[in-house]
């Protein structure tokens, strides 16, 4: 027996408050990896191998946190700024994964051919590496910061002292993201406090009135 379309009790998918729990995973499990990587000393290979198995995960908390993000911007979404957003954080995070692949190729490699081996194969992928995280994958970071603060200025979902911090840690990635590796922390500590201020919002964490500002009420 089938059941007439006109039976079925459909219902709307709803973004469940909690999720933005999503961005603090990713900014928690990215900001491990990234010290693991950045502290890691010439064979210590299994600590590499750690944020090599880290960083799926992150990735995936990552896209929940661009769904949360999104869904909050409801009716004002602007197809101009949300492509640049979405874009930009999609791309950020297919380079992110292609160079813990590299990764995790030169950690093969180096066990394959034995400690301390150097050859043109290896040098390549370091040099990939250091490309695809550093120089493109950061400066898509910046660029989703940057769309995503336009966003807030224009909709004011969010404080204006949020949207002046977002531009500018932007623009000091942007500009800084081949002068220092650890300008790559600046963005998941951002994406912790975005992350924190929606859980505040959306009433998942309980601040008291006292603590409670303006323009996050």
């Amino acid at each position: 027996m089938t059941t007439h379309p006109a039976d079925r009790h459909l219902r709307y998918l709803t973004t469940p408050r909690a999720a933005a729990f999503a961005g603090v995973l990713f900014a928690l499990l990215f900001g491990a990896a990234l010290v693991v990587i950045r502290t890691s000393v010439p064979g210590s290979e299994h600590r590499l191998r750690i944020a090599v198995v880290l960083m799926p995960f992150a990735g995936i908390a990552f896209l929940w946190f661009i769904g949360v993000v999104r869904d909050g911007l409801g009716a004002l979404e602007d197809k101009f700024f949300s492509t640049v957003f979405l874009g930009s954080g999609l791309l950020f995070l297919a380079m992110i994964f292609a160079s813990t692949a590299v990764g995790a190729g030169l950690i093969a490699a180096t066990e394959f051919a034995g400690q301390g081996a150097r050859t043109e194969v290896t040098e390549f992928g370091h040099a990939l590496l250091v490309s695809l995280s550093d120089t493109y994958a950061l400066r898509m970071a910046a660029v989703f910061m940057m769309s995503l603060a336009t966003i807030w200025l224009r909709t004011r979902l969010m404080p204006t002292w949020l949207v002046i911090v977002t531009y500018v840690v932007a623009l000091c990635v942007l500009v800084g993201s081949d002068t220092t590796p650890w300008m790559t922390v600046a963005f998941p500590i951002w994406v912790l406090i975005v992350s924190l201020l929606l859980l505040v919002r959306a009433g998942v964490i309980d601040l008291p009135d006292a603590e409670r500002s303006p323009d996050t009420a």
